[in-house]
């Protein structure tokens, strides 16, 4: 699943909205989940601590990193990218970032968690991107140019590579120059619409499918309005993977997610009768209205590779609450009561015991290491045959 979570979490003119996120990723519980307009850290512990408790609690997420692109046209750097993953099913191998003239592309590689992964390692690289936005000449060589930047980083890529890129492209139609440029069969590595759905699909009624803006008519909720009339959002895959055995996109799996389909949506909101539909009820299409302008969009893949056999409801006994980058408050969950007469320890790289504290009765601990130096540090619990968890503070 992508998504673009509208400002979150500083976007408050629909209150609490995390609530209404609750209830998508509880419905549809993806496996990656890729967003933009992420604006914060918090927000992304917010997010995954929804995924852990709704989905899996292997869910996991990669180091949070703000926008490094040149900001010459436009202060970005409130608005981030991220993916989070289900770690049963995906290990992260490493992150890397793609500047360009406005927003970067974050990259992403993961590893299958298959019983195969060290004779036969099987990659996902996943992308998110968030393309400059609005209509117009000058906007649309913008994309361009930072789609040629992407360009040039692929061409770097084994020809082979099973990619996913994800997000709001801000596209109005599948002849401009930036998209054109993503499909471009003499590419390195080429670029497919799963869906199979190109076209001139602004305000085009034969797209009403695949539109994912805006979801609102109202005014005051922040992000866009005008009603179901536009595909900005989107999820490519390398055209290997569409016949690919390793790593497949499964056939007619894409969907805007909570679009009916339904014609009478045209210029209406999401959540109104004119947009009601057999796939979509009211309950999910009236949270997507209240937590964004957009639309999610979703794709399922297949392997043929047998994953390890980990259960997603495996509780860990003692884990780190979002991020494992800490400023100042570190969050442990204890899912073990027999834990609760017990200490945390925390030892620095030197093997020196720097802070200590009770577990206590409660199942989550919050820990303030903000008077500890930057570096790498390791969580301990004494006496048990618990992993210790390293974290690192960062200021």
């Amino acid at each position: 699943m992508f998504y673009n979570l509208l400002n979150f979490p500083l976007e408050s003119n629909v209150p609490n909205r995390i609530q209404h996120l609750d209830v998508i990723l509880n419905n549809y519980q993806p496996d990656i989940f890729a967003v933009c307009e992420l604006n914060n850290e918090s927000g992304a512990n917010a997010i995954l601590q929804v995924l852990q408790d709704k989905v899996s609690e292997q869910f996991r997420m990669p180091t949070f990193s703000l926008n490094t692109s040149d900001d010459e046209i436009g202060n970005q750097n409130d608005l981030q990218n991220l993916i989070f993953y289900n770690s049963s099913k995906f290990i992260l191998e490493s992150q890397d970032i793609v500047q360009t003239i406005y927003r970067d592309f974050n990259h992403y590689k993961l590893k299958l968690n298959s019983i195969n992964q060290d004779s036969n390692p099987l990659y996902l690289d996943v992308i998110v991107c968030h393309l400059k936005a609005s209509n117009g000449v000058n906007n649309q060589a913008l994309r361009l140019e930072m789609v040629q930047d992407l360009t040039t980083y692929l061409n770097t890529f084994p020809a082979n590579s099973q990619i996913l890129l994800a997000g709001d492209f801000n596209v109005y139609t599948h002849t401009e120059a930036a998209f054109q440029e993503l499909l471009d069969v003499t590419n390195h590595i080429v670029l497919a619409d799963p869906a199979n759905r190109t076209g001139s699909w602004h305000n085009n009624t034969n797209y009403i499918d695949m539109f994912t803006q805006s979801t609102r008519t109202q005014t005051g909720l922040g992000g866009s309005t005008g009603g179901f009339d536009d595909r900005f959002d989107l999820i490519l895959t390398s055209s290997n993977m569409l016949s690919n055995s390793n790593i497949s996109y499964v056939t007619n799996s894409y969907q805007a997610y909570g679009n009916n389909g339904n014609i009478n949506c045209y210029n209406n909101e999401i959540k109104d009768e004119a947009c009601a539909g057999a796939d979509f009820s009211y309950n999910i299409r009236e949270a997507l209205y209240y937590f964004s302008d957009h639309l999610p969009v979703t794709l399922q893949l297949k392997t043929n590779e047998t994953l390890l056999n980990i259960q997603p409801n495996t509780q860990e006994s003692l884990q780190i609450i979002g991020t494992n980058m800490i400023e100042s408050i570190l969050e442990i969950k204890i899912n073990n009561p027999s834990y609760h007469t017990k200490k945390l320890n925390i030892f620095n790289t030197l093997g020196q015991e720097v802070k200590s504290v009770p577990v206590g009765s409660s199942n989550k601990i919050s820990m303030d290491v903000s008077t500890l130096s930057k570096g790498i540090y390791y969580l301990t619990l004494p006496n048990t045959n618990v992993q210790p968890l390293k974290f690192v503070k960062t200021n």
